[in-house]
């Protein structure tokens, strides 16, 4: 019969489990960007049509952000070699070694198991299998395969943090509303000139990850291009809300001129040349990207609820 040294088992064991604190999990499931989804998720539900008890609706939005959670995770795992090369994520739980690579795959998917058979028992089959495929495509298809092969890595990509309010919507009704479709398309174009312009500015660092963002692979002229048509497209498609009937007067006055701003904003990227000057405009434009989305969804959601339309009831 074979010794088995239990003393050196338990140690080997030991050394590969990781000194993670609840915070580094947390961290993993990139709560910045959760809260987002939260947000544009809650705004879909409170679009929808009809009503969904509020214990569920609760129960559906948390499955959401554990979705979104779970997608984060993922992508941590698979991402943490370009992670320790760029300073803005080489403090990330995994390349600091606070969770191992196998944790973190492991937490991420029980994670997505967990929020999409959660989100199929609270509300529908139908917002289960989106969220399913939200995961999917971020963590696969952006993550293992766009993300590393194509500058078009942040369009196409964009499809999966563009989903959320159709989940939302469809957790509430049980379908795919045309609404929700057009939440859809203002987070999709919102997606390219907000990373762009983060890109614009960290392009070194991309650059030195092997990451083919638009900025290394096309130049910074084109870059600079191409946020200014994608702004000007989605400055419209941030009116059409209120052109096709489901947002109000105050909505379209907001998106009007938020619309303008985030224009003029990308002008002036547009414009810039390289140096501080350049850097500072995509800065800006970055850090106005953010609260142009808020600001819409802010006021569609308020909107809903001020006039009872739908949601959570």
């Amino acid at each position: 019969m074979a010794y088995v040294d239990r003393q050196g088992l338990t140690e080997t064991a030991a050394a590969e489990i990781s000194p993670a604190s609840v915070s580094d999990y947390f961290a993993l499931l990139k709560p910045r960007v959760m809260s987002l989804v939260i947000f544009t998720a809650l705004t879909g539900m409170a679009l929808a049509p009809g009503g969904i008890h509020p214990i569920l609706g609760f129960v559906s939005l948390l499955a959401i952000a554990v979705g979104a959670g779970a997608s984060g995770a993922l992508n941590m795992w698979y991402d943490a070699d370009i992670d320790r090369v760029m300073r803005r994520t080489r403090g990330r739980p995994v390349p600091m070694e606070r969770v191992t690579p196998g944790e973190a795959l492991a937490f991420g998917l029980t994670l997505a198991v967990g929020s999409v058979t959660l989100l199929g028992f609270a509300s529908n089959y139908l917002a289960a299998a989106l969220l399913a495929f939200t995961i999917f495509f971020y963590a696969v298809v952006y993550t293992m395969w766009l993300k590393r092969w194509t500058p078009q890595n942040i369009v196409i990509g964009g499809a999966a943090g563009a989903l959320p309010p159709v989940i939302g919507w469809t957790a509430v009704t049980g379908t795919i509303g045309w609404e929700s479709l057009v939440l859809f398309a203002i987070i999709f174009l919102w997606t390219p000139p907000h990373f762009w312009a983060l890109a614009l500015y960290k392009a070194d660092e991309y650059e030195r990850a092997g990451v083919p963002m638009m900025p290394v692979a096309k130049g910074v002229g084109r870059t600079r291009l191409e946020i200014l048509l994608y702004s000007v497209v989605l400055a419209l498609a941030g009116l059409t809300p209120t052109a096709l009937g489901f947002a109000g007067f105050i909505y379209g006055a907001v998106a009007a001129i938020a619309g303008a701003v985030f224009v003029a904003a990308a002008i002036r990227v547009y414009r810039s040349r390289e140096g501080v000057a350049g850097e500072r405009a995509a800065r800006d434009l970055f850090a106005y990207s953010i609260l142009y989305l808020f600001l819409l969804f802010a006021v569609l959601l308020a909107e809903a609820i001020g006039t009872g339309v739908g949601g959570m009831v």
